[in-house]
């Protein structure tokens, strides 16, 4: 990190000062004795999730390695394909990208709205609950055997009612200060994260119970589709935008580009996202009218996402050359760019033509890998990254974090572009007539390579909470922390 809270912009700190309104594209002051940050709760939740990541990347690798040799584990039923799976989509959703969000959210919130969240206690109430009644009750129920058929809701029914009664306290903790008088006009970041904690929960009990009890069949269908979208366009989305909007300004010391667009780019989330889930099920019995309208909506979102990453990128004008030095920074600008090209690639997806060849096809998981590795969890390290030496009093190693970096960039971009290729193969097979194992043979070296990039990503993940306790104790609070003191003065 190369700015200090107080070189944030001069004239929103100002207005907070004279008890001003603070406008749309000012970010307020980091740290206010008015709305005090709980410290311990973002440390707990952020490496929680860096541990969670270990794990469910962990049940990955086996999925991925499973291609290339099914007998790995054996015949063992809680080393099964379909178990591990289960445990690696549920983990990365609830043990990761959840408890990013909450670890940032405590950090943000409080300055974002120039208010307290409701209650530590509260706070410590959902950590313990989240972990423990949904992460490791989920995971432990899963590996043997009970599970649901939703996808992205494969935790059991017992679950799912500890997940809605969290996502419920999690609103009471992150709206409870927008609803006390909240400090002027809500910054972008503000309605990003309101948005995904009122409208999460109604999605959850919809998309989780009534596939499985209530609206089975083609119907079911449908729901269980919004479900997947929903929880990707109107929970992870909306709080990863939430961390890009906050750190850029935060870093730079400049507002955003534009408040119009983050106007434009917003409601086109709100209007057009919760549609698109059912482009999952083109070609299928349900009617022809509500497919139509998911590809419709699919390619609308696509023109929304590019104003919001014209807006961030443009956020950067002048200071550029931050994304190079600053490692925080660098992981927010990359998965902006991660946002584009898997939120074009969607709107191609979506379209019939495309679907007809390629459904089913590993081009389909190359694609959600760089929404969930790549879009959402770049973003979210930097944020985590941004905010620690804020909350620990410990400087991030720069090195160590520069390292991770490259190495998870690079990971992933060679496991999008082979996957991608794999399924083009695969989708080639399948259409031409041949038979059926000849699309398993040429995906051999793709399924190979898969793995090994699935390792390079484990391995900077393991770098990153390396680069969080490599470097001494530094103060928490104390201005002017950040990178390794060398390196912050290199970057200037």
């Amino acid at each position: 990190m190369t700015t200090a809270p107080r070189e944030i912009d001069e004239t929103a700190e100002k207005r907070v000062a004279a008890h001003e309104p603070v406008t749309g594209i000012d970010l307020p002051p980091e740290a206010s004795e008015h709305a005090p940050i709980h410290h311990d709760l973002v440390r707990a939740h952020t490496v929680t999730g860096l541990v969670g990541l270990l794990f469910a990347a962990t049940f990955g690798l086996i999925v991925a390695t499973k291609f290339s040799a099914p007998e790995f584990l054996g015949d063992t039923e809680v080393g099964s394909w379909g178990r591990m799976r289960f445990a690696h989509v549920q983990g990365i959703l609830y043990a990761w990208l959840m408890n990013g969000f909450l670890a940032f959210a405590y950090y943000a919130v409080p300055t974002l709205s120039g208010r307290p969240v409701r209650s530590r206690t509260l706070g410590w109430v959902i950590f313990y609950v989240w972990n423990i009644g949904i992460v490791a009750l989920g995971w432990t129920f899963v590996l043997l055997g009970y599970s649901q058929s939703v996808e992205w809701g494969e935790f059991p029914v017992v679950v799912d009612v500890v997940t809605v009664l969290a996502f419920l306290a999690v609103g009471v903790q992150f709206l409870h200060p927008y609803l006390r008088k909240p400090r002027g006009r809500l910054y972008v970041s503000s309605w990003y994260t309101t948005l995904a904690l009122t409208f999460t929960p109604a999605a959850f009990v919809i998309g989780q119970f009534f596939p499985e009890y209530l609206t089975p069949g083609a119907m079911g269908a449908v729901i269980s589709g919004l479900w997947i979208h929903d929880a990707v366009g109107l929970l992870v989305t909306p709080l990863t935008l939430a961390i890009a909007y906050y750190v850029i300004p935060a870093t730079t010391g400049r507002p955003i580009f534009s408040h119009f667009m983050s106007m434009v780019g917003f409601w086109s989330l709100v209007f057009f996202y919760p549609l698109n889930g059912i482009h999952h099920y083109v070609y299928s019995p349900i009617p022809m009218g509500a497919q139509k309208v998911a590809i419709m909506a699919s390619v609308f979102m696509g023109i929304g996402v590019v104003v919001v990453v014209t807006n961030l990128l443009a956020s950067l004008r002048g200071n550029g050359y931050l994304a190079f030095w600053d490692v925080p920074l660098r992981f927010v600008w990359t998965g902006i760019v991660f946002y584009l090209l898997v939120s074009l690639q969607g709107a191609f997806q979506a379209s019939m033509r495309v679907q007809e060849q390629i459904h089913f096809s590993d081009w389909v998981i190359a694609h959600s890998h760089l929404a969930m590795a790549g879009f959402a969890s770049f973003i979210i390290i930097g944020g985590l990254l941004h905010a620690w030496p804020n909350v620990s009093g410990r400087t991030v190693n720069r090195r160590v974090a520069n390292l991770a970096y490259w190495v998870a960039t690079i990971g992933l971009v060679t496991m999008v572009v082979y996957l991608t290729i794999v399924g083009l193969q695969q989708a080639d097979a399948w259409t031409s007539g041949a038979p059926w194992i000849e699309s398993v043979v040429v995906s051999e070296t793709g399924w190979l390579v898969r793995s090994l990039s699935g390792t390079a990503l484990f391995a900077a993940f393991v770098l990153l909470i390396v680069s969080l306790y490599k470097t001494p104790v530094d103060g928490p609070g104390q201005p002017g922390r950040g990178v390794d003191r060398e390196d912050a003065g290199a970057s200037r």
